[in-house]
């Protein structure tokens, strides 16, 4: 009874978000190249700028696996209440 994980996501919303991304991240580079400020100042906003997308990407993947953990617990609970209901009901017949 082994499920696998399955994505709910569809492949346009996949994509629209890669496509933001892209072009987001392309849009900061042009605009610090462009940018009327010295080179360590357009070097401390991309540095930011980077430190921010990685740190979406962290807090979104642990989000996920809180996730993805509490619904493994909730699986496991389930599993040891259906096997404690059988082995009940099961003594009770004999």
């Amino acid at each position: 009874m082994s499920t696998k994980y399955q994505n709910s996501n569809t492949q346009a919303f996949s994509t629209l978000a890669w496509i933001s991304f892209g072009i987001s991240f392309v849009g900061m580079v042009v605009g610090l190249i462009y940018l009327d400020m010295d080179m360590y100042q357009k070097a401390f906003i991309g540095m930011t700028y980077l430190f921010s997308i990685s740190s979406c990407f962290v807090l979104a993947k642990v989000v996920r696996d809180k996730q993805e953990g509490e619904d493994y617990v909730k699986k496991i609970e389930h599993a040891k209440t259906e096997q404690m209901i059988s082995k009940y009901i099961g003594s009770e017949e004999n």
